[in-house]
């Protein structure tokens, strides 16, 4: 596979979603996403507004996290905090489906959640991305959500959150490829920390990486690009 350093580095989700960051921590993860060109600043949506005004005048986005990383809140949830997080500058948005109802195979439910999130960021011409958590899901119901998404058309699928006990597999990335190919990408997140399994996910057919390990995949291709 040949890809540059700055392909490589524009296709990274560089996340900071843990509980305890500082507002000074958040200035030097702008810094880095701006020095770097990474795709986008991945964060909670509390910061959404700090870290806009940090890279204004910046290619990278600004992305929120919604619902996240359990996904458990109403639609109506969902779709307020989306909707403060676009007002307050994300320019993508990810949010966590409710697994309970995917697992119950309640996909009504499912593509109504879909529908209305992806319906508000279209409308404000904001990228959207829906977090499956593969981890918890059968290849079944993987399989069904990658259909729904067919339908609904999010900008991207997404394998994880990265909270969960698994994250983003070569297989759930070749599964997903092959259902949304054309219509949705494919984000790979969890797990990802080094260049040869980044590597593996991109061939795989995932087109952005979310990754607190940036750095250290940039790194690996460093040091040797065609592992």
């Amino acid at each position: 596979m040949k890809i540059t350093r700055t392909q490589l580095a524009a296709m990274f989700d560089h996340s900071l979603l843990q509980a305890y960051v500082t507002k000074e921590e958040f200035v030097k993860h702008c810094q880095d996403c701006r020095e770097q060109g990474f795709a986008m600043a991945a964060i909670n949506s509390y910061p959404v507004k700090q870290c806009k005004e940090l890279l204004k005048d910046s290619p990278v986005h600004v992305g929120s996290s919604i619902s996240f990383p359990l996904g458990q809140t109403s639609i109506a949830s969902k779709v307020a905090e989306t909707m403060e997080a676009i007002k307050d500058g994300a320019d993508e948005i990810d949010y966590v489906i409710n697994v309970t109802e995917a697992k119950a195979g309640n996909w009504d439910y499912i593509t109504k959640e879909m529908s209305e999130i992806v319906a508000v960021c279209r409308q404000h011409n904001v990228i959207s991305k829906v977090i499956f958590e593969n981890c918890y899901l059968t290849k079944e119901q993987i399989t069904k959500l990658c259909e729904i998404a067919v339908e609904v058309k999010p900008d991207f699928v997404k394998t994880s959150t990265g909270f969960g006990p698994s994250g983003a597999t070569v297989e759930d990335v070749s599964l997903m490829y092959s259902i949304v190919k054309g219509v949705c990408g494919v984000k790979a997140a969890g797990q990802v920390r080094d260049w040869p399994t980044c590597k593996k996910m991109i061939a795989a057919g995932a087109t952005r990486i979310g990754t607190s390990s940036s750095f250290a995949i940039l790194a690996g291709y460093d040091a040797d690009p065609d592992v």
